[in-house]
């Protein structure tokens, strides 16, 4: 950081809005860098007033990009997660959504060089693992934000950016319990990490219909403590410890279609109920319900669902299967995720592996991003 400031990219992210830097841009120690990014980002206030956050969950995540010793990839990505009211930084989870700009960012930055019309850029997600490829246009070797892809949740169109779940570099199953289906806290739970921890629970059960709006649910006390309780157990049951001050695993409240889709959801993370879904969310949201076993495999409308996307939207082909020429074209199976504000598509492809465990063949989804400033911040100065 110079004495004027430090260089960031503010930039939306599919459905998430955060500050993205280089990491040679930041201290090396984690306190210091923690301690840093929660300046920049107004934090710990519940408006972040004197900073780049934006008053949630959603608005206030920072991306941390470099290049990577990894021959799979181009770049490495870190998400943190800055606390709102909190004086808080996490690495503890993955953000899909704000991985839409770690390309288009990293080719502006000049980590990776532009393709003559696309360019795809090859991601290491260094909070799980995880492998992705982003490949979006860069007319005339630069990177353009313009198209005509909407995505639920975001006023407008930009351009199509098409993310790749291509492989994960530890050794991470689909299902964390080994079962598809398990009690926690007297509910029927799936467990399901096909990129995010996720519980899947039916709504239903929790006495709600699932079509709440987000503000309703966040107002259910009684409805927060059992959640609290659901997400305590089987943090511990997916082998990921005491989680009550981390924002995994997340939980998913699941009920029948309603707008066309495979299932209605609403995502807690993890209090506050999320105006849409994360994109890794929505990927093993997806991978779960394709579980024959699984506690939404029954609620789920699965076959024909391909048929029900209108002609405009981004995963939309001819018939009732994608265009050969669609960059999702393929032998996945499309599942439309209800949300909120909207829908995301994720195309994924679950087989058995020879141990009899499901695993997650391919995955894939199209989000957009768009660059909102490029150039120096001012952090709040420091108590100290």
């Amino acid at each position: 950081m110079t004495s004027g400031g430090l260089r960031c990219a503010l930039m939306r992210g599919g459905t998430s809005k955060g500050a993205y830097f280089l990491a040679e841009d930041l201290p090396a120690d984690r306190a210091a860098r923690d301690d840093l990014l929660l300046r920049v980002m107004g934090s710990p206030d519940p408006r972040q007033i004197d900073g780049l956050g934006g008053a949630h969950p959603l608005t206030s995540k920072v991306a941390v990009v470099s290049r990577s010793g990894d021959d799979a990839a181009d770049v490495d990505y870190l998400f943190l997660q800055t606390g709102v009211e909190t004086a808080e930084v996490s690495d503890r989870q993955n953000c899909g959504n704000l991985l839409a700009g770690v390309g288009p960012f990293a080719v502006e930055r000049g980590l990776v060089p532009a393709g003559d019309g696309e360019t795809t850029v090859r991601i290491r997600m260094l909070n799980t693992g995880e492998l992705a490829a982003a490949t979006f246009p860069t007319p005339g070797r630069v990177v353009s934000y313009e198209g005509s892809t909407e995505i639920s949740g975001v006023p407008g169109t930009a351009a199509a950016i098409v993310i790749e779940f291509t492989g994960r570099t530890g050794d991470r199953p689909l299902l964390p319990t080994g079962r598809a289906r398990d009690e926690v806290a007297g509910v029927e739970v799936t467990c399901v990490d096909n990129g995010m921890p996720v519980v899947l629970a039916r709504a239903a059960d929790l006495g709600i219909t699932g079509y709440e709006s987000p503000a309703a649910l966040e107002g259910d006390a009684a409805l927060a403590a059992r959640l609290r309780e659901i997400r305590l157990a089987a943090g511990k049951l997916m082998g990921l410890g005491d989680v009550r001050d981390t924002t995994v695993p997340k939980l998913t409240l699941l009920a029948p279609p309603r707008d066309g889709g495979a299932v209605c959801t609403r995502t807690f993370i993890p209090v506050r109920c999320h105006t849409a879904i994360g994109v890794l969310g929505a990927a093993s949201v997806a991978a779960g319900l394709l579980l024959a076993d699984g506690i939404g495999h029954d609620l789920a409308v699965l076959a024909g669902t391909g048929d029900r996307l209108s002609a405009e939207h981004p995963l939309a082909g001819t018939g009732d299967r994608l265009s050969a020429k669609h960059p999702l074209a393929g032998a996945g199976d499309r599942v439309r995720i209800e949300h909120p504000t909207g829908f995301l598509d994720v195309e994924t492809v679950v087989e058995q592996g020879p141990s009899g465990s499901p695993y997650a063949v391919r995955t894939a989804v199209v989000r957009t991003a768009r660059k909102i400033f490029d150039g120096t911040v001012h952090p709040r100065p420091s108590d100290s």
